[in-house]
């Protein structure tokens, strides 16, 4: 059951074991079963406690090998069967970890989305955790049992600060506020959550599926991704490459979050106590496992060559497994790029060595603290319970019988069903960005006059428009033929849509260009171009531009395509460009020529239909870019430079910082509509740091066809000194809202006046600036449609917002320990308590010399759910006095706030 139902859980919980739950599939083939149930069966605990039972019942070497992504074996004995934590679903679910000791194989004939890129030009939240719902039912349709391998490394939630990154398609966008808001909303569809971060009553508790949020973090290069090391100050750590972790732990609870290849400052993200500890639990609130990329536990050996301070010299294969399992990274993704060391063949001998690390001496407490962690996750999505009492397995039972699906073509693409092709050419409608339609002969050349009937001819010209089977992107399933046979392209969609207009309408296609490289020009493509009445364009990159691995050196099309664009321009008037690309590229060689350009990323399996939509009117375009689009390479800094903020020589990153001239701006798309933004008002003329605005405005669709417009919502600090390094704006909100013709929407935004808190390094917490903001309403982040300003004073009150912690008992320190999950009978807890607050602040227990006293006058009080366990005197202190599992609640009290945490406790 998912760790928000503890409380619930937890009210009706049974004070023993001895209660008979029906026994797991896991357990149909294994040995007889006691006639009592084992606490770590009981649906009765809460996950946590049966978690620390079944960790309570392995060996050392057993709990090792649980902890390697590929994969976990099966423990026969315990009705546990094996699971593979590696699984993808960034578009779609693509990958299963079914096998041991490699890569997880890919996956055939399931459905293909639009990439993330895509998703983040819809700006539609709503959509997004519509698709990533869909996703996890085929994943839930597919996965061994409906019960094994849930746990996906999806969503990428990097920012695409650089346009050259190699991932870029990946990612949301360049802006935190827009992935946190979007990619919560992956990640709550993905794990059966609705909107708000909660499991439906529907639910019965239960995860769907687990998302891994990565990479955490500052992982935006490829070309040193592995091995380099992403140096900023902690203001741009904080405001930038860590926000949006922040905000998506914040609004959906991820189960998993994916550490980096990567160094961040020297120190190897994977055994990084600041990220994963500090910032992510401490911090954030994030309550789930980390998992290493693969194989990041190894480069800190192999490639980073890691010599921690104070450490006599860089680590070996077991100072790695110490120095990252003690920082906090749970899960070795062991496949990759690896050696033969893992930490199911290397736990044992580090906590035999006694390692000092960063954190403690390593030991068996570290261990099992990680494998609570992975095991409360599993039990989490229902895989130890009665398959009859998880809804989640029902429904896809329901959907797909079992026994139908197969990982080969013979499945004839049975998940691929109507509805989610429906649904993929939907996103693909939204996610398409309308960056220029200008009139030819006095009228707009889109959307496209058909005739009902007579000759209307059509020429679709370029290589990316009518390939055999479609470039889906990274992390896509295979396309078999009963796969490719659902694909829609660019030509195959005008084609059907013109002619179902206009019958008589004649539709060609023309390769453009030739060779392997596309680099020749193909003059006959050219010739035939000025016969049509109206030619489409279809310009592209793939995997050969860039990909995981390779950056670009270039933004240039690749090969003669943008030659190809310019010389059909110069032959008809009416030419139409669609660019399907890993991000920006440049249209300096075409832009003044072309009257129509359309952009979007990898744009799923219906990319054509959507493409045709949009073209025809059927879909008013409703894309916004999610990036900025910068005129050339020779503004941005090296692509090594993780700085934002502009400096004597660069001109910094993003619409944030960015002082140079664009082509396109970050959140600009045209519509077929014409709106109007009026009536900006804030309820509030002056406001407190802790305050919350209601902004307000009015959007009023003046044309003669409905159309969805997105408002967004800036703040600029133009009382602010150059010297503060302010951006020049920030988003705040944003709204997508659909406006009938001629018709007036009211929206309303809700904007808590401490988002515009800048990180005070000197301080280390977050403040706002006393000051005149002013409220931008934009149709992007270049062109504001109404102004309004708001005074804010005051200070962020330190009220309790995160409590975490790290118990231990009496006598671990002297020993060098500071966590564990087993507890001797008898003894005393020390619960080891942080406490973040809302300026995050960080007070009370971080990591081993860095305490901070706990401010004055905040109190804490505990409670335990099973006092024959462990008891909570009058005093506050905490006493183990019987064996068994118990949750203990830390409840902190400061300011007129109270927040909580609970920690699991097992006495032997």
């Amino acid at each position: 059951m998912h760790k928000r139902a503890f409380a619930i859980v937890a009210a009706g919980a049974a004070l023993s074991c001895t209660v008979v739950a029906a026994a797991p599939s896991a357990l149909a083939n294994g040995p007889a079963r006691a006639s009592a149930t084992p606490i770590y069966l009981n649906p009765h605990y809460q996950p946590a406690e049966r978690a620390a039972d079944l960790v309570s019942r392995l060996t050392l070497v057993q709990k090792a090998q649980q902890m390697n992504s590929s994969a976990a074996p099966a423990i026969p004995e315990l009705g546990v069967a094996a699971w593979g934590w590696w699984n993808e679903a960034a578009h779609g679910v693509a990958r299963e970890q079914t096998n041991t000791g490699a890569n997880p194989p890919v996956l055939t004939n399931t459905t293909s989305y639009p990439v993330d890129l895509s998703l983040g030009s819809t700006w539609n939240p709503d959509l997004v955790h519509e698709e990533a719902g869909r996703i996890s039912d085929e994943a839930r349709e597919v996965a061994r049992n409906n019960t094994q391998d849930l746990d996906y490394y999806s969503p990428t939630v990097n920012l695409a600060r650089d346009p050259r990154w190699g991932r870029n398609d990946e990612t949301w966008s360049e802006d935190p506020t827009l992935t946190g808001v979007l990619a919560s909303q992956y990640v709550n569809g993905l794990q059966g959550q609705d909107e708000n971060g909660r499991l439906p009553a529907s639910a019965g508790g239960y995860l769907k599926a687990i998302a891994t949020i990565k990479h955490f973090a500052a992982n935006n290069s490829e070309f040193n991704r592995r091995t380099g090391s992403s140096d900023m100050d902690q203001r741009t750590l904080r405001e930038y490459y860590t926000a949006q972790f922040r905000d998506i732990i914040k609004s959906s609870d991820p189960g998993s979050i994916m550490s980096s290849y990567n160094s961040v400052n020297g120190v190897p993200a994977a055994a990084n106590v600041q990220l994963m500890d500090t910032l992510a639990r401490q911090t954030f609130g994030f309550g789930g496992y980390f998992t290493s990329d693969c194989d990041a536990v190894y480069e800190i050996q192999a490639g980073h060559h890691w010599q921690p301070p104070g450490a006599p010299a860089p680590l070996d294969q077991y100072g790695r497994t110490a120095y990252a399992n003690a920082a906090g990274e749970d899960l070795d993704c062991n496949q990759g790029y690896h050696d033969s060391y893992s930490y199911a063949n290397t736990i044992p001998t580090a906590v035999a060595n006694h390692i000092t690390t960063q954190t403690d001496v390593y030991n068996e407490g570290d261990v099992d603290v990680s494998l609570v962690r992975l095991f409360t996750a599993r039990i989490e999505t229902g895989e130890f319970d009665a398959e009859n009492t998880v809804p989640w397995v029902r429904d896809a039972r329901k959907r797909l019988a079992p026994g139908t699906w197969t990982n080969t073509d013979a499945n004839n693409a049975v998940t691929e069903t109507a509805d989610r092709l429906a649904l993929d050419q939907r996103v693909a409608d939204q996610s398409l960005v309308l960056l220029k339609n200008e009139a030819v002969a006095g009228k707009s050349l889109l959307p496209l006059k058909v005739p009902a009937s007579g000759a209307y001819r059509v020429a679709v010209i370029g290589a990316y428009a009518n390939p055999s089977s479609l470039y889906l992107g990274g992390y896509s399933s295979n396309q078999g033929p009963a796969g490719v046979a659902k694909e829609v392209n660019a030509y195959q969609g005008v084609k059907a849509a013109v002619q179902k207009a206009d019958p008589d309408a004649t539709v060609d296609y023309y390769p453009g260009v030739t060779g392997a490289k596309l680099d020749t020009v193909d003059p006959a493509s050219v010739a035939a171009a000025k016969n049509y009445d109206v030619v489409i364009v279809v310009a592209g990159t793939d995997q050969n531009t860039a990909d995981e691995g390779a950056d670009r050196s270039t933004l240039a099309l690749p090969g003669a395509q943008s030659s190809l664009i310019s010389q059909v321009a110069a032959q008809n008037p009416h030419t139409i460009t669609y660019l399907e690309t890993m991000g920006q590229v440049d249209t300096g060689d075409f832009q003044s020529q072309v009257p129509a350009l359309l952009w979007s990323s990898y744009n799923g399996q219906r990319q054509g239909s959507a493409l045709a939509d949009v073209l025809l009117g059927t879909a008013n375009p409703s894309g916004r870019l999610p990036f900025t689009w910068y005129r050339s390479l020779d503004q941005l800094p090296a692509i090594g430079d993780y700085a934002i903020r502009p400096t004597a020589t660069t001109a910094g990153r993003t619409y944030m910082y960015f002082t140079g001239d664009v082509t396109y701006p970050f959140g600009y798309g045209m519509s077929y509509s014409d709106f109007t933004y009026s009536h900006l008002r804030v309820d509030h003329g002056k406001a407190d740091a802790n305050d919350t605005l209601r902004v307000t405005a009015d959007v009023t669709n003046r044309g003669s066809r409905a159309g969805d417009a997105v408002p967004q919502l800036y703040v600029a600090t133009p009382f602010e000194p150059a010297s503060a390094q302010r951006p020049v704006k920030r988003l705040e909100a944003f709204r997508k809202v659909t406006v009938a013709p001629h018709r007036t929407e009211h929206v309303s935004f809700t904007v808590p006046v401490s988002q515009f808190a800048f990180y005070d390094e000197a301080a280390k917490r977050y403040k706002v600036d006393p000051g005149k903001y002013e409220l931008q309403l934009a149709t992007s982040s270049s062109d504001v449609a109404a102004r309004t300003s708001v005074k804010v004073g005051g200070t962020l009150l330190p009220t309790p917002a995160v409590v975490t912690a790290k118990p231990a008992q009496a006598g671990d320190a002297a020993q060098g320990i500071v966590q564990r999950v087993m507890f001797d009978r008898g003894t005393t807890i020390d619960p080891h308590l942080t406490v973040s607050t809302a300026d995050e602040s960080v007070y009370g227990y971080v990591t081993k010399g860095a305490s901070v006293p706990l401010p004055q006058g905040l109190t804490t009080t505990f409670h335990s759910d099973r006092p024959q366990v462990v008891r909570v005197d009058a005093d506050g202190t905490i006493r183990t006095v019987g064996a068994g599992v118990a949750m203990v609640t830390a409840r902190v009290h400061y300011k007129g706030k109270t927040a909580s945490t609970s920690f699991v406790v097992h006495v032997s």
